[in-house]
């Protein structure tokens, strides 16, 4: 239930998630990543997305992931044209071991819609 549970929480979030096992490979998308690569990149290297440097840098967080249990999240990058910050966050295992790693968006503006507007 906890995985469907999970999923749910994933997959309804406006925000592209995209989630990657350790070799970098596209594990999941949920609908806004989808929508946002223009198609579903899941078993694809994300590395193949992307150039040289930014491999580098992808690398790199990977190494600080696993120094430490407490170095979960990293600031990556802020997009002006979309008032955003990404940040690439490791996900553990219950012992503390990194599995993995997503990307996470975290828009910057002021929601658009009334509160509790149920016609949305």
């Amino acid at each position: 239930m906890l995985n469907v549970l999970l999923k749910s929480i994933i997959d309804q979030d406006t925000a592209p998630i995209v989630v990657c096992d350790m070799d970098s490979i596209i594990v999941y998308m949920n609908p806004s990543a989808k929508v946002r690569y223009h198609k579903d990149l899941t078993g694809i290297n994300l590395k193949k997305c992307h150039n040289a440097d930014s491999n580098e840098k992808i690398d790199k967080v990977l190494d600080w992931f696993k120094k430490s249990k407490d170095n979960n999240i990293i600031f990556t990058h802020h997009n002006d044209k979309e008032n955003k910050d990404v940040y690439m966050v490791a996900l553990r295992d219950d012992d503390g071991k990194l599995i993995g790693y997503y990307e996470k968006h975290e828009y910057r503006n002021r929601e658009a819609y009334s509160m509790y507007n149920f016609g949305r």
